[in-house]
């Protein structure tokens, strides 16, 4: 049945000043803004907490909205709620679901009371829109109270995980695709490249040969172990500790409603998700975050380390590295003319540096919490999900619009390679190490080419230097004679 009265949309946006109406709670009574979708509690809440100066992510917000639907779902089932009391509580959690009425869910991020205020932010918000709905003045919670029905049987220390982990999944469920997506990039032109000789280096000094497909080979199949990694993530983030209330015990809440409303999660998510068997240990302990967060560190590893790579190969152009051509995305000076900077790969890499912040900031938060609760959960709610945002952007920016586009200069590669005298260690299977060195040796003090010092020598001739210097020969696994 549709609710009673019901208009099409809540008011999008907050206004300021004007009229207020009075609420109370224990500690008083309080003036709150006559429009406001949000109520007493919300409003201390904005005066206690201003610390970063934004509000949850709206992932998180989106994901309680889900809990907070489950939750009445349930309710109702069991004949807690009124029929029409929950279909306007189930409207107006989807909408807040679907990212409306975000504007008055404004609590800092980062507050007390491991996440307190922004359950009643959103119980607040839904108690005043259920109320709207069914066609009664906000503030008044005559039939929608934000505690006694949309708090129903529930806790901020099982929702607001809850909610966590619910929006953590579905932003892994967005990162994966967008982690392929860049190693599909890299995958394409380990094909387009794989002829094209180039010199390898360790310690940045010239190495081996090998070819510029086998290094975007190289840094896929990171990206290939990652994917497979954040796919595994999701495992850990599945079992969740609704119903488990206050701190586990399930009090106040029905047996039926802690057996039944992680289904109905479940059915409202599209998500896995299972029941906690022990919900004390749920509660209390919050190392999945932490082993979740590692993991996603591994990948920003990853983003870095290539996005670096990128960086010092692309180098010069003439006074670099100069192997690859990043495509150019904007002018890279005020003051000098012509110049382009990797700015994909700079973006990228601060990229990365977040998460792997962000990931000491989730290891402290977590270790701090005691006993049966730990109250630090919103600083690991907003670093968790920024690491999440900020890994599905870096991986498709760095796809899009660097890889994509990149250019080799095959010609000053071979040259490098031919220039090279470390290109020696192709030949010491024939020569041997000592015989080897002498020649690189040579090489190096004359400025002339390993090849040339070899015909010199006498030592191969030209045809057995042409099928021991070949690409394929040199990038091939192995040695053959």
């Amino acid at each position: 049945m549709a609710p009673e009265s019901a208009p099409a949309h809540g008011r999008a946006a907050p206004t300021q000043g004007g009229a207020t109406r009075t609420e109370h709670d224990p500690l008083g009574a309080l003036a709150v803004p006559a429009d406001a979708y949000y109520g007493i509690h919300t409003a201390r809440a904005l005066a206690n907490f201003t610390i970063l100066g934004r509000p949850a992510r709206p992932e998180l917000i989106c994901a309680l909205a889900l809990v907070k639907a489950a939750c009445a779902r349930t309710n109702a089932e069991l004949g807690f709620l009124p029929e029409n009391e929950t279909n306007a509580i189930l409207a107006a959690c989807r909408e807040i679901a679907s990212g409306q009425l975000h504007d008055w869910i404004r609590v800092d991020a980062l507050q007390g009371g491991a996440g307190t205020s922004l359950n009643m932010n959103l119980n607040e918000v839904i108690a005043n829109r259920a109320q709207e709905l069914l066609g009664l003045p906000l503030g008044a919670y005559g039939r929608v109270h934000p505690i006694a029905q949309v708090n129903l049987h529930q806790s901020t220390n099982d929702v607001y995980p809850t909610a966590l982990k619910v929006a953590a999944t579905l932003a892994l469920g967005r990162l994966e695709p967008a982690i392929a997506r860049l190693q599909g990039a890299l995958q394409a032109q380990e094909h387009a490249c794989n002829g094209l000789v180039k010199m390898g280096r360790t310690q940045l000094q010239d190495a081996c040969p090998t070819t510029v497909g086998a290094a975007f080979g190289a840094w896929s199949e990171a990206f290939a172990r990652d994917r497979w990694r954040v796919f595994k993530c999701r495992e850990r983030l599945r079992v969740v500790n609704l119903g488990g209330t206050a701190i586990g015990t399930g009090l106040t809440a029905p047996r039926d409603y802690i057996f039944r409303v992680t289904d109905r999660l479940r059915e409202e998510t599209g998500l896995n998700l299972a029941r906690a068997e022990n919900l004390l240990d749920a509660t209390q302990n919050a190392d999945v975050y932490v082993e979740v967060s590692g993991i996603l560190k591994a990948h920003a590893v990853s983003l870095y380390k290539v996005s670096s790579d990128l960086r010092l190969l692309s180098s010069g152009p003439k006074a670099g590295f100069g192997e690859l051509r990043l495509p150019p995305r904007q002018a890279g000076s005020s003051i000098m003319p012509g110049k382009v900077n990797p700015v994909i790969c700079e973006a990228v890499g601060q990229a990365a540096m977040t998460c792997i912040g962000n990931d000491l900031m989730i290891t402290q938060a977590c270790q701090s919490g005691q006993l049966e609760l730990n109250a630090f959960l919103p600083l690991v709610a907003n670093a968790l999900l920024e690491t999440l945002a900020v890994l599905e952007q870096a991986n498709l920016s760095l796809a899009e619009h660097c890889i994509d586009g990149i250019e080799v200069n095959a010609a000053h590669c071979r040259d490098q390679v031919e220039q090279s005298w470390a290109l020696v260690t192709a030949l010491v299977p024939v020569l041997g190490y000592d015989q080897a060195g002498e020649v690189a040796k040579e090489a190096a003090a004359t400025g002339r080419t390993i090849r040339a010092v070899v015909l010199d020598r006498g030592l191969l001739d030209g045809a057995t230097l042409d099928r021991l210097l070949a690409p394929a020969a040199m990038t091939a696994l192995g040695y053959r004679s």
